[in-house]
C-alpha cells in the first residue's frame, strides 16, 4: 500500500492541489494513479505532456508567476481552458504568504467523473477513496483524515477549511491560510426565510430576523421598522364606558377595517386608494360607515339585562359590491349589509318627490323614472337576525369556508347556522352536565378550520384544545383530536387553572398550525402533533410574581386575543401599558412596542420597549412596578397582505406600518 503523503516537485519541495500544472511523484519514485510516468520527476513547475508550461491565470494577486501563455505553443490561454488530453494537475501557486493550494475546475469534473481514479472530491478537496466520509479503511495510509480528530490536529486550520485547502502534503508543515477573496454583492441568489432572495455573501439584515414582524416579505436593503399611522378615538381622560373598544377586525382584502365597542356601535373605516396628488395616503384609514348594530334589552322570563356591546365582528367574503359582516352581543347575532348608494330614482308616477302619495284620479300622464346622481351615500341594513338560540353568553363567530355556514358558541354549546335560516339552527356540541355541580370548564373559543369546511375546534378553560369533524356524527360530542400540554407538577399553584385557561385559538392562513392564548403565554401547535407545542412564546413573564395583585384587581381574568400575519411567520398579541407584543416564528426573535399618543408624529419610528423583573433597572427599561393595569391591549388585528396593524388600546385605535409601505 502506498504511503499518504507525497513529496512534490524538485523545485520548492512543496505541492499544492490546483488545475493549472503541478506534478507530484511518490517517494517511491512513482508517479500517482492516472498521471503520466514523464511526472516521476519533473524539472519545473507546471509539466504536461507537451512539456513544461507556465500557470495558467488565476485570480487574486501574486508574486512571480507568468503571464499565461503557453511557452510551448505561445497561444494566450483563457481561465477554465485545458488543452485537450491533458491529464488533471497539480500546481503550486505562489501568493503574497506562501503556496495555497488551487485545483483547477475542469479538474474537479475529471474526478467525479472517472470512477477508475482512487480519488474523489469531498469538500472542494481530492481525498483517497477509502478516507472519503472521514473513516480510515482497514490497511489505508495512516494519514488520512480519522474522526475525533481536531482542525489543528488534522492540520487543517478554519481559515484553511473555509477556503478549500486542504492538510498539507508534507509532512510537519501547515500551509498559511490565503486572504479570502470578497464575493462581489448581488452575483448570485439565494431565498431567505421569507421566500424573497437575499444577496450572496452577506448576512441577513433585521428586515429578514424579523420577516414575521414585518408580513409576509423582508424588504431588502432596508432594516424594516413599524411607525406610526393614525390614531382614532377622543383624546378626553375620562373615557365613557360605552366608548372602550371590544373588537377590530379586518376584512378580506385588508381595504376595510371595523371595530365594535361597549356601546353596541360598528365603525368601519375604508382604505384610501393611491393617487398621484397624496402618493403616501394609501395606508391610511377614513371612517367610512358607522351604525348601531345593537340595542340594550332586557329578558323579563329571567329577569336578566342583556348588554349592547359587540363581542365579535366577522366578515363575509364579498360577493358583490356589497360587503356583508356578522356582530354579536350576548344573544343575538345581526348579519348587515353595507352598500354604496350615488343615484337616486325621480320621476314616481303614485309618489311625489318629498315622497307623499298622490291621488290616483289627478294622474293624467304616464311618467317614466329617471336615476339622477347624488352624493356619495352608505347604508347600513340588517338582513338577517339570529337569535334566541343561545341560553349563556356569546364568546365566539366564526364563518366556514363554504360561506354559507357559520357557528356561534357560548359557555357549554357550539351551534351550526345557515346564512339564509334564521328561525333555526343546529347544536353540534354541547358539553352542559346533566348536573350543573359537575361542572368542571367551559368553552372559551371556538373556530372553523379555513380550508376544510368540516372541521373546527374549540378551547376550554382547562387550558385543552378539541378537533372535531363534524363527518363523524351530527353531533360532536367526541373529538377527534386532543391538544394538551402535560402540567409541571413542580410549578403548580393555586393560579394554575386560572392562568392556564385559553382566551382565544386561531387558525393559521394555510391551515396547518393551531394558536392558543392563555394569561402568560402564546402557543403554536401543529395539527399533526397533540402532545405538546412547537412553539411557545412568554408574553409577559415578569407578570408571574405579581399574580397575587392582578387577582385582587380581577386583572387576571382578562381575555387577551391574538392573529397571524399574512404568511404565518410571526404572531401579535396584547399585554398591559398599552404594549403590545410581536412573536418571529423562524428566528425565535420578540419585540415590545407600545401604543401611545406620546409618539403620534406622522410616519415616526416606534422604539422597543423593555420591562426590568427586577434588580438593578437600566435607563430604557420600565420597572414592573411602575406598570398600568388599566391600559391594556385586548384587541388586535393584522392586515392579511401588507405590514400594517390595528391596535384597540381602551377607546383608541392605533394604526401602525412599516415605513416601506
Amino acid at each position: 500500500m502506498e504511503p499518504r503523503s507525497w513529496t512534490g516537485c524538485p523545485t520548492k519541495g512543496r505541492l499544492r492541489q490546483a488545475g493549472k500544472g503541478g506534478c507530484r511523484t511518490s517517494r517511491s519514485g512513482e508517479p500517482p494513479p492516472g498521471r503520466p510516468a514523464h511526472c516521476r520527476q519533473a524539472p519545473s513547475i507546471g509539466c504536461s505532456a507537451e512539456g513544461p508550461r507556465s500557470h495558467w491565470p488565476r485570480r487574486g494577486k501574486g508574486r512571480g508567476l507568468s503571464a499565461g501563455k503557453s511557452p510551448a505553443t505561445g497561444a494566450s490561454r483563457r481561465r477554465g481552458d485545458r488543452p485537450s488530453g491533458e491529464p488533471p494537475a497539480y500546481v503550486a501557486c505562489r501568493t503574497g504568504q506562501g503556496l495555497t493550494a488551487r485545483r483547477h475546475p475542469l479538474d474537479l469534473v475529471a474526478l467525479r467523473a472517472d470512477p477508475a481514479r482512487p480519488w474523489r472530491v469531498v469538500r472542494g478537496k481530492a481525498v483517497r477513496a477509502d478516507a472519503v466520509g472521514g473513516r480510515r479503511a482497514p490497511g489505508s495510509p495512516s494519514g488520512a483524515p480519522r474522526p475525533g480528530l481536531s482542525k489543528r490536529r488534522r492540520g487543517m486550520t478554519s481559515a484553511g477549511r473555509a477556503t478549500g485547502i486542504g492538510r498539507h502534503f508534507e509532512k510537519g508543515k501547515k500551509i498559511p491560510p490565503r486572504r479570502r477573496r470578497r464575493r462581489r454583492p448581488g452575483l448570485r441568489l439565494r431565498g431567505g426565510a421569507c421566500g424573497r432572495p437575499h444577496r450572496a455573501g452577506r448576512a441577513p439584515s433585521r428586515a429578514a430576523a424579523m420577516a414575521g414582524a414585518g408580513g409576509g416579505g423582508c424588504p431588502a436593503g432596508n432594516d424594516f421598522q413599524w411607525c406610526f399611522s393614525q390614531v382614532k378615538g377622543a383624546v378626553d381622560e375620562d373615557v365613557a364606558e360605552a366608548d372602550i373598544i371590544s373588537t377590530v377586525e379586518f376584512n378580506y382584502s385588508g381595504d376595510l377595517l371595523a371595530t365594535g365597542d361597549k356601546g353596541g356601535r360598528v365603525v368601519i373605516f375604508q382604505r384610501e386608494q393611491e393617487n398621484k396628488i397624496r402618493p403616501h395616503s394609501r395606508g391610511e384609514y377614513n371612517v367610512y360607515s358607522t351604525f348601531q348594530s345593537h340595542e340594550p334589552e332586557f329578558d323579563y322570563l329571567k329577569s336578566l339585562e342583556i348588554e349592547e356591546k359587540i363581542n365579535k365582528i366577522r366578515w363575509l367574503p364579498q360577493q358583490n359590491a356589497a360587503h356583508f359582516l356578522l356582530s354579536t352581543n350576548d344573544k343575538t347575532i345581526k348579519l348587515w349589509k353595507i352598500s354604496e348608494r350615488d343615484k337616486r330614482a325621480e320621476g314616481y308616477n303614485l309618489k311625489d318627490e318629498d315622497g307623499r302619495l298622490r291621488d290616483p284620479f289627478r294622474i293624467t300622464a304616464l311618467r317614466v323614472p329617471i336615476l339622477k346622481p347624488m352624493d356619495l351615500m352608505v347604508e347600513a341594513s340588517p338582513r338577517r337576525i339570529f337569535a334566541n338560540a343561545h341560553t349563556y353568553h356569546i364568546n365566539s363567530i366564526s364563518v366556514n369556508s363554504d360561506h354559507e355556514t357559520y357557528l356561534s358558541a357560548d359557555d357549554l354549546r357550539i351551534n351550526l347556522w345557515h346564512l339564509e335560516i334564521t328561525d333555526r339552527s343546529f347544536n353540534i356540541v354541547d358539553i352542559k352536565p346533566a348536573n350543573m355541580e359537575e361542572l368542571t370548564e367551559v368553552i372559551t373559543a371556538a373556530e372553523f378550520h379555513p380550508h376544510q369546511c368540516n372541521v373546527l375546534v374549540y378551547s376550554s378553560s382547562k387550558g385543552t384544545v378539541r378537533l372535531c369533524d363534524m363527518r363523524s356524527s351530527a353531533l360532536c360530542d367526541r373529538h377527534s383530536k386532543f391538544f394538551e400540554e402535560p402540567e409541571d407538577p413542580s410549578s403548580r399553584s393555586f393560579f394554575s387553572e386560572i392562568i392556564s385557561s385559553i382566551s382565544d385559538v386561531k387558525f393559521s392562513h394555510s391551515g396547518r398550525y393551531m394558536m392558543t392564548r392563555d394569561y402568560l403565554s402564546v402557543k403554536v401547535w401543529d395539527l399533526n402533533m397533540e402532545s405538546r407545542p412547537v412553539e411557545t412564546h412568554q408574553v409577559h413573564e415578569y407578570l408571574r410574581s405579581k399574580l397575587c395583585s392582578l387577582y385582587e384587581n380581577d386583572c387576571i381574568f382578562d381575555k387577551f386575543e391574538c392573529c397571524w400575519n399574512g404568511s404565518d411567520s410571526a404572531v401579535m398579541t396584547g399585554s398591559y401599558n398599552n404594549f403590545f407584543r410581536m412573536f418571529d416564528r423562524s428566528t425565535r426573535r420578540d419585540v415590545t412596542l407600545e401604543a401611545s399618543r406620546e409618539s403620534s408624529k406622522p410616519r415616526a419610528s416606534l422604539k422597543p420597549r423593555k420591562v426590568c423583573a427586577g434588580g438593578k433597572r437600566k435607563k430604557d427599561e420600565i420597572s414592573v412596578d411602575s406598570l398600568d393595569f388599566n391600559k391594556k391591549i385586548l384587541h388586535t388585528a393584522w392586515h392579511p397582505v401588507d405590514n400594517v396593524i390595528a391596535v384597540a388600546a381602551t377607546n383608541n385605535l392605533y394604526i401602525f406600518q412599516d415605513k416601506a409601505n
